[in-house]
């Protein structure tokens, strides 16, 4: 039986390792593709194949060369990879301790705009020593998201009603609702008419090393994921949980209460979505020039690449925690990208969703790699043989 799973975790890895080769191979033809200079060289392709050949090979590899600079080249350039990744590894999180309930969790934008509101609320309007400030926001933006996701928990466990459907509808509420605060005078900054708070406290802002974009919410993100792991795979309600999220009805008949189950499990989840929303809104950003305060877009488009972080990490802890670090090293790229190799920063997105579609599509990446075949026709005959 273990070696079972360690040859079924050996393959999964490699078909993600497989997919990220590809996802950066695709993304590296579309570059070229829409570079008109070195499309232009290949019209002449047959007469001086050098030119093309050596276009676009400097762009490419300008390109990565920039990426890397950018996400690992130095301290600052590190820390900034773990400033992005800190908030994807929060809310991916959430994704995947609801995906290995068989939930899927839409909602997690919703929830982290909930988590951020509640902690920026607290943030600029009370004064407190930042040893009872700070824990204070961190713990109301978490308690938002768990009431936004246990809403949910809690209507699908009494009426049946989809949690697709339920988390997207949460996810316009909160959105809405948001926008909406974010018009009334006791939210805005004052002297301001735009949608935007008044600055966050400095007690309420997650404390950082020096010079650097190292602060406590990537150190938070870690300990959840390590409390997911130690839930997971060291209580029985996570033995119920994956047990339910495998078959819910084998569980039930086994003890286990699949509505109460449900509704704590969506209730974690969206806690740590709203813990993403937090660090997002209370992380320093000194360095980027953005002050932490509340606007209707602050958390961006955080919790819908917390579905790719959590899709890519297998909805494993540590691979979330290695998925937000490679997605935050995308997003930390972005700017020596455009500066150092002139190519549209929109190209990691273009990578992320490359790697969702083929995380997603095991059996295409199957194909494209035969070497993958052979080793599952092996693996097939061996079970075979001693069956």
């Amino acid at each position: 039986m273990m070696r079972q799973a360690r040859r079924a975790w050996g393959r999964t890895s490699i078909i993600t390792l497989a997919s990220l080769l590809l996802a950066f191979i695709v993304a590296s033809i579309i570059m070229v593709l829409s570079d008109a200079e070195i499309m232009a060289k290949y019209a002449y392709l047959f007469a001086r194949p050098q030119d093309a050949l050596a276009a676009s090979w400097d762009k490419i590899a300008t390109t990565f060369y920039a990426m890397f600079v950018g996400s690992m080249g130095s301290l600052v350039a590190i820390t900034n990879t773990t400033a992005e990744a800190a908030p994807l590894i929060a809310a991916g999180l959430g994704v995947a301790i609801a995906f290995r309930a068989g939930l899927f969790n839409i909602g997690g934008q919703g929830q982290a705009m909930v988590g951020a509101l509640c902690g920026a609320f607290l943030g600029f309007t009370l004064k407190l020593p930042i040893f009872i400030h700070l824990p204070l926001v961190i713990v109301m933006g978490v308690l938002g998201g768990v009431l936004w996701g246990g809403i949910v928990g809690f209507i699908k466990a009494r009426t049946g009603a989809h949690e697709v459907i339920l988390t997207i509808m949460m996810n316009y509420v909160a959105a809405i609702g948001l926008a909406y605060l974010m018009l009334q005078p006791f939210m805005m900054a004052p002297g301001r008419k735009d949608p935007i708070s008044p600055l966050v406290e400095f007690t309420a802002t997650m404390p950082r090393i020096a010079g650097t974009r190292l602060h406590l919410g990537f150190v938070l993100a870690l300990l959840a994921a390590l409390l997911c792991w130690w839930l997971l795979e060291r209580t029985k309600f996570g033995l119920q949980l994956q047990a339910v999220g495998l078959n819910p009805n084998a569980a039930a008949t086994s003890g286990a209460s699949v509505p109460r189950i449900t509704m704590i499990t969506m209730a974690v989840a969206g806690g740590l979505a709203g813990l993403g929303g937090v660090i997002v809104v209370t992380a320093p950003e000194m360095l980027t020039g953005l002050p932490p305060q509340l606007t209707g877009t602050i958390v961006g488009t955080l919790g819908f690449d917390a579905i790719t972080v959590a899709l890519l990490g297998r909805s494993r802890p540590l691979g979330v925690v290695l998925a937000g670090l490679l997605f935050g090293a995308l997003k930390a790229s972005r700017r020596t990208m455009v500066t150092m190799a002139g190519t549209p920063h929109q190209l990691t997105d273009l990578i992320q969703a490359l790697i969702v579609l083929f995380v997603a599509a095991p059996a295409f990446v199957t194909w494209v790699l035969p070497f993958l075949r052979e080793r599952k026709a092996r693996a097939r005959v061996s079970k075979e043989a001693v069956a």
